[in-house]
């Protein structure tokens, strides 16, 4: 699933800086974007607060929860693998020039990870997002809530001037996300004039079939988009054998064929169908039947069918590849 962040604002402090070594994943940069859109760095040492890597940890692959069946002839078969909630151990060091310098870095430091348990105007807490970056310009980001350990470490000398907190984030999907999504679109050809005396959609288009790779190491659930003209949609997922239909007719919407022009989105987790101005669309689809399918890791056959395609016919299928580790 693609991860929703705040827009982006100018970083309180300086650039990230320069890679540094960071436990289970090697060099990299960090960063740090609170529910508010604000970004702050994590691994410049000179910009009032920095990370101490040696304690960082939770950035590997997922944990599991296995549930086997004994076997007859002696020891179990696995049944389910249910990954679990990721926790991540980030220690920051926060420094200033006096006690107020620093008083004023450390309470806003606080308050960016700890508003990540506040609810906004619409009663939903938004969670923050924790993103590594590579030299080679390669991302990866998670969605993070503060748990504990902005407290401070209560030695000598400390909260004077310094001080350290050993915090603990709190991951609800325990897989990381590239922040570029992957766009696969299928367009209509121009119609035949003699072969078929309706608009026409070649293989390699919206009708037939193709391949949708996805580069991550586990299954996505990607949103679509239809543009009309169509007057029935069809997608499955031919190694998997799921597939649903979309029907802009259907008794439960009354909205008649999709024209030129107009669009439905689709998205699969959560299950949610909408029409272009907002209205739920849930009912067009062919319940109980239909399974709004996901992307295993690598080359997915998957066939779209449009029925009634023209000329601006389109089907755009977007998701945001997730992995193991960070």
């Amino acid at each position: 699933m693609p991860i929703i962040t705040a827009p982006l604002t100018t970083p309180p402090g300086p650039e990230p800086g320069p890679p540094v070594l960071l436990p289970e994943i090697g060099y990299a940069t960090a960063t740090y974007t609170d529910p508010s859109g604000q970004v702050w760095p994590l691994t410049d040492r000179d910009g009032g607060w920095f990370t101490l890597a040696d304690g960082v940890s939770g950035l590997g692959a997922a944990s599991y929860e296995l549930t086997s069946d004994k076997h007859p002839r002696g020891g179990a078969r696995l049944r389910h693998a249910q990954p679990q909630p990721r926790t991540i151990i980030w220690p920051l060091f926060v420094h200033g020039s006096d006690h107020v310098d620093f008083l004023a870095r450390w309470r806003a430091l606080a308050t960016a990870f700890t508003r990540t348990l506040r609810r906004g105007p619409d009663g939903v807490r938004m969670p923050g997002i924790l993103e590594i970056a590579r030299p080679d310009g390669g991302r990866r980001q998670i969605e993070v809530y503060y748990q504990e350990g902005f407290d401070g470490q209560s030695k000598r000398g400390y909260y004077r001037d310094a001080d350290s907190a050993v915090i603990t984030l709190w991951c609800e999907d325990p897989y990381w996300v590239d922040p570029t999504p992957v766009t696969v679109t299928r367009e209509a050809s121009t119609p035949s004039d003699f072969l078929d005396p309706f608009p026409s959609v070649s293989s390699s288009q919206v009708l037939g079939e193709t391949v949708v790779h996805n580069p991550g190491d586990v299954d996505v659930w990607p949103s679509w988009v239809i543009t009309g003209p169509a007057s029935l949609i069809e997608a499955a997922h031919a190694g998997t054998g799921e597939a649903f239909t979309l029907d802009p007719d259907a008794t439960a919407i009354e909205h008649g064929p999709l024209l030129a022009g107009q669009q439905v989105t689709i998205s699969t987790d959560p299950p949610q169908v909408r029409y272009q101005d907002g209205s739920n669309w849930i009912g067009s689809l062919d319940w109980p039947g239909a399974t709004l399918w996901g992307l295993a890791p690598g080359d997915n056959p998957v066939e779209f069918a449009l029925t009634g395609a023209g000329p601006g016919s389109s089907v755009q299928l977007t998701f945001n590849p997730r992995y193991e580790t960070a």
